[in-house]
């Protein structure tokens, strides 16, 4: 039997595919995505792996203070420039910032994820056709801060397959894959 299917696909195609649909089942709001059986059950192997990674290594970081230096700003949230030796610079105030710091199989498993997925963005429903109104979504923060708690207790099967019925067009068996 084989260990994976080809999808009708060159490796190339195949590995983009599933990055693509892995990518769009962790970063969509709702946790769905509409695609034919055979694609969700090879989608489904990868985004078990992962959520696993994620639920294993949740807590392993350290909170560390750190010292940072952060331009001041206006009312209208533009930089405070001054004057210096005829020269405008900005000015920067000295903060306190608490942050996470990846232990070791942390850090490893963050990148194990970074290999299979794409960087995602959020464009909002009103005023769509803007790009600044455009935002990154870290997926792997995501993955640690969102979803591994809500599965922490749970030893696999985080994600389900329902199926909806045959392509209009080709007939092939839609589904439903959802994170649980």
């Amino acid at each position: 039997m084989a260990k994976y299917r080809k999808l009708g696909r060159t490796s190339s195609q195949r590995k983009a595919l599933l990055r693509g649909q892995v990518t769009s089942l962790i970063a969509s709001k709702d946790g769905k995505i509409v695609t034919t059986e055979a694609k969700a059950k090879e989608v489904q192997k990868i985004v078990e792996g992962i959520i696993a990674l994620a639920v294993k290594e949740k807590d392993n970081f350290e909170e560390v203070t750190v010292k940072a230096k952060v331009a001041r700003k206006d009312k209208d949230g533009k930089r405070v420039k001054e004057v210096v030796d005829g020269k405008k610079v900005t000015v920067y105030d000295e903060v306190e910032k608490t942050i996470k710091k990846d232990k070791p199989s942390r850090l490893h498993a963050r990148r194990e994820m970074l290999k299979v997925l794409y960087s995602a963005k959020d464009v909002p429903t009103e005023a769509a056709g803007r790009k600044k109104n455009t935002k990154e979504i870290d997926l792997v923060a995501k993955l640690f801060d969102e979803i591994a708690p809500k599965y922490a207790d749970r030893n696999g099967g985080y994600t389900r397959i329902v199926k909806i019925g045959q392509r209009k067009g080709d007939g092939a068996l839609e589904v439903l894959l959802e994170l649980v």
